[in-house]
């Protein structure tokens, strides 16, 4: 029986270039003649665990690193892409996760942006899953993971959300491509998570009182127009946005953002205040941090856009949001 294979918006193809030798060759032996200095690392905040483990009140966002965010939202504690991994294939993690695994408060939702190995370590979800924890997956993906033991699981599809406790989560696109196997290329989906306190009516917080600001998990992407449509379906506060592994760009443009890009795509859905991510942990591309955050650095300037409205968190810090 065919199976089912997913696409991206205007069927835009990405990760093709994986199956062609002769670029992927280019690309390698372009990687080593470039002298890169990788020197300088994320510093690391001690995060505050008596107060994560004890809060079940204030929104809250700690980077794990890489996509791997706590994001405590709603009384939910939430995981995203968890990646506490040491090592991908022969790639070694570059500084430690901002919070050992082991002190990770206990968590009821995990999200899953897609499939590969540096946004899905099946070891770390196994540790972090526990008897209530729900699993959120894109579409294609939901029969694997109940193949492995994860019983809560969800699948979901572009646009469809769902209510849980008193927050809404809603599946929405990115630009991108999935592959674990030689043979299951873009058989399930890829997409980034918008995170609203649900309407009253169905169950969420009252009218007039203060809510939680609305928070954008964006995955991992290249630059494309759904991050406009995004900008006008929600009220986003807070964008959760990928500004590494673009380099050889003329290699990685279509799947992942450049800084530069990844700027306008929170220019794009209209975020208040954008938090990078997705560059300083795995050496997966040529880039490094240090050449990530100054680009970003440059093209706010250029952009006149406020230094406060860009914030850059450490290893295991914790950003407490404001209710709207």
């Amino acid at each position: 029986m065919p199976r089912t294979r997913y696409n991206n918006l205007d069927n835009v193809s990405t990760g093709k270039k994986l199956k062609q030798f002769k670029q992927f060759k280019q690309w390698r032996d372009e990687r080593r003649i470039k002298k890169k200095d990788y020197s300088y690392v994320i510093p690391h905040s001690p995060p505050d665990l008596e107060y994560l483990h004890q809060n079940r009140k204030d929104s809250t966002i700690t980077w794990i690193g890489h996509s791997t965010f706590l994001i405590q939202y709603h009384g939910l504690n939430i995981v995203t892409d968890p990646v506490w991994a040491w090592r991908l294939g022969h790639q070694r993690r570059l500084t430690a996760p901002g919070i050992p695994i082991e002190d990770v408060p206990e968590i009821d939702v995990i999200l899953i942006s897609h499939s590969h190995y540096d946004h899905m370590h099946v070891a770390s979800i196994r540790r972090l899953y526990g008897r209530d924890t729900l699993l959120l997956v894109p579409v294609g993906l939901g029969s694997k993971m109940i193949r492995k033991g994860f019983r809560r699981t969800r699948e979901l599809n572009w646009w469809e959300d769902l209510q849980v406790g008193d927050a809404k989560i809603t599946f929405v696109p990115t630009q991108h491509w999935t592959r674990r196997t030689p043979f299951d290329t873009n058989t399930s989906h890829w997409g980034g998570f918008v995170l609203e306190p649900a309407a009253p009516e169905q169950g969420g917080q009252e009218q007039g009182s203060p809510k939680p600001q609305v928070i954008y998990f964006a995955g991992d992407s290249g630059y494309f127009r759904g991050f406009r449509e995004i900008g006008e379906r929600f009220d986003i506060d807070v964008a959760l946005l990928p500004i590494g592994a673009y380099e050889p760009e003329w290699f990685m443009s279509g799947e992942h953002t450049t800084p530069e890009e990844a700027l306008q795509a929170f220019v794009d859905v209209k975020g208040k205040l954008m938090i990078p991510m997705h560059y300083g942990t795995f050496p997966l591309a040529d880039d490094t941090a240090r050449e990530a955050l100054d680009r970003l650095e440059a093209d706010r300037k250029r952009r006149g856009i406020a230094t406060e409205t860009v914030r850059v968190l450490h290893h295991g810090e914790t950003l407490r949001l404001p209710e709207s």
